[in-house]
């Protein structure tokens, strides 16, 4: 293996360290989630547990009437000879049993519904959480792990919802019932009977410690397979151009065998536990027959108590069963909780404002005070830059990789907040606008504007929905894009494919340009937006960006001085500070400066 392959597991095994460290991060409070998801049905869940008391009851009847049919109603048995009792006892046990299937469709079909109702809630209230979130969480916190959060998380909390509580209450009010019972029918006998409860308890407390640490482990791995399986997905050009396949693969086979050895080791204490609970069981009912036997055979206890005895055991350990099952869905469920409660506690890196300001009508006045920014690390990116667009200019930023033009954008449209200084709309802080109303006055395009699914003309209104077809053709009639709109196969209804990619990268910008001027801001931010264009598609966007910014405040981020040439001023960054500023004909002339040099070797470029 070369160097060079050994240096990428070592990324992807930092890489993996990086997503386990961000996932401690984003656990914990799932009791709490758990209770706030369940308070609104604080009344239907006292009627589930109402309901499976009825259940319970007529199944725990079930034996004692067994027993009181033997003792009391077998013919051979009574002097008399009748046959009535057995008849009234035999039609109990039926209504018993019609009893027990009328609850259980009652709790189904409730419980069904009270299910349903709170995964609603959990997948309405992640989504609007992940919304609300920055673009900060977003760029630390994988795409495949948000997919995760949406389904096998939801899952895991639907098969507790659906199977849990159910087996738990059942199993508890069995045990308790039982028990109860056993010792009611024969003190003596009952004793002996639940002399396995000690062996119980210890192979039950052992199961429930390990498969707690087991069912988490098997979360995160089913994370980190999701994460992989997305990312690569996702990025299938780019794995397939540099022929990244194998290597892609070699990392999806880890992590898949990660998984595969975490969910080996619940199966393993699953193996383990439920064959010793059979086991317990099963020695128990043979030294209760043999005891019982021999109690009956010396006329101490009845046969109908021993045939009890013998059909409430079997009762008594079934649910023992059942609470495996209950600990391998409520782990899993916990684990679930655990990671969606640690997401919806995280708070926005950007907040709304406690008392927003109004705004009525911006005027697209832009104002970067003293501003200071550092990202996550620390390093600072501005330096106390002092920039004011007055409404109705067109400003193009400048410079090298790194000198921190993208970071005005983000900070311009609120992305993130500065760490340092201010950053005003018409004089108003925009911390202090809501996202309502920044949202509205500006607007952001970028190099690779995204295309959701439906048609293009869905996409146009995106940001405003209510816009009229008459409305979205003026739209596009203005930037010139109506003519290769109405020559696609069913015009503006034609559903754009996956992120746009039946259009070229042209007509992409076509559309991104024409949901930003119909949704009309007063500051519109275009952050490379012609970076990606060939030659043929930049000229016709150019012709549109003359109508997009007529009348409005814009800042333009850019690396091609041909964008330059429709600003009224042009600023050159460095190392997060303005070190030219003025129009661009009067930069060029100068003919010393940093903007001079640069777009002199522009020019060189296209000889």
């Amino acid at each position: 293996m070369t160097a060079s392959e050994w240096r990428g597991i070592a990324q992807a095994d930092e890489d993996e360290a990086a997503l386990e460290r961000i996932e401690r991060r984003f656990t914990g409070g799932s009791g709490q989630l758990l209770r706030e998801l369940l308070r609104p049905y604080k009344w239907a869940i006292w009627g589930l547990v109402a309901i499976v008391l009825v259940e319970n009851a007529a199944r725990l009847s079930i034996p004692y009437l067994v027993k009181e049919g033997i003792d009391t109603g077998i013919p051979p048995i009574r002097a008399d000879n009748d046959l009535e009792p057995l008849f009234v006892i035999v039609g109990i046990v039926l209504l018993a049993t019609l009893t027990q299937a009328v609850a259980r469709n009652l709790f189904l079909v409730r419980s069904g519904k009270v299910g349903q109702d709170v995964l609603f809630e959990v997948r309405r209230r992640v989504f609007r959480h992940f919304q609300a979130l920055s673009p900060a969480f977003h760029d630390e916190y994988t795409s495949g792990r948000v997919i995760s959060r949406q389904t096998s998380d939801v899952d895991a909390i639907y098969e507790m919802l659906e199977t849990g509580f159910d087996g738990l209450v059942t199993a508890a009010l069995t045990l308790v019932g039982t028990a109860g019972l056993l010792l009611f029918l024969d003190f003596e006998l009952g004793l002996v009977a639940l002399a396995c409860g000690p062996f119980l308890y210890w192979i039950t407390n052992w199961f429930r410690k390990s498969s707690a640490k087991s069912y988490r482990v098997t979360r995160e791995k089913v994370a980190l397979v999701i994460v992989h399986f997305v990312e690569s997905m996702g990025g299938i050009r780019a794995v397939q151009a540099f022929r990244r396949e194998p290597r892609n693969q070699e990392i999806f086979d880890d992590v898949n065998d990660q998984y595969r050895s975490a969910n080996l080791v619940a199966f393993r204490l699953v193996a383990w536990f439920m064959p010793g609970i059979r086991l317990i069981g099963n020695v128990t009912i043979a030294v209760v027959l043999v005891y019982g036997g021999y109690l009956a055979y010396h006329g101490e206890v009845t046969v109908g108590v021993l045939a009890a005895f013998l059909l409430y055991l079997r009762q008594f350990f079934e649910p023992m069963m059942e609470i495996s099952q209950f600990y391998n869905t409520f782990q899993s469920a916990s684990a679930a909780l655990d990671k969606l409660a640690g997401v919806l506690r995280e708070q926005p890196g950007v907040p709304e404002p406690d008392r927003p300001e109004a705004l009525p009508a911006a005027r697209g006045d832009l104002h970067f005070a003293s501003v200071d920014f550092a990202y996550v690390d620390d390093r600072k990116v501005l330096h106390d830059l002092d920039l004011r667009v007055p409404a109705g200019q067109t400003l193009a930023v400048v410079g090298t990789t790194g000198a921190g033009k993208t970071t005005v954008a983000k900070l311009a449209t609120r992305f993130y907040d500065p760490t340092g200084g201010r950053v005003l709309l018409d004089g108003v802080d925009l911390r202090d606008l809501s996202s309502d109303v920044l949202r509205r006055a500006v607007v952001m395009v970028t190099q690779e504007n995204y295309l959701f699914s439906g048609t293009i003309a869905d996409n146009i209104r995106f940001g405003r929905p209510d816009a009229t077809m008459e409305q979205v053709e003026a739209a596009t009639k203005a930037l010139g894009a109506h003519d290769f709109i109405s020559a696609l196969p069913d015009g503006y209804e034609t559903h754009v494919a996956n992120q746009g990619g039946r259009l070229s990268a042209g007509q992409r910008q076509l559309v991104a340009f024409a949901r930003a001027f119909l949704a009309d801001p007063a500051v519109l931010i275009l952050d490379e937006a012609t970076s990606s264009l060939d030659v043929p598609s930049e000229r016709l966007v150019q012709r549109a960006l003359r109508t997009v910014l007529a009348g409005r405040t814009a800042v333009i981020i850019a690396h091609r001085l041909s964008t330059v040439e429709i600003a009224d001023r042009v600023i050159v960054m460095e190392h997060g500070r303005i070190v030219e500023d003025g129009a661009p004909a009067d930069l060029v002339a100068a003919g010393d400066g940093r903007f001079s040099d640069l777009h002199n070797a522009w020019l060189d470029s296209l000889a």
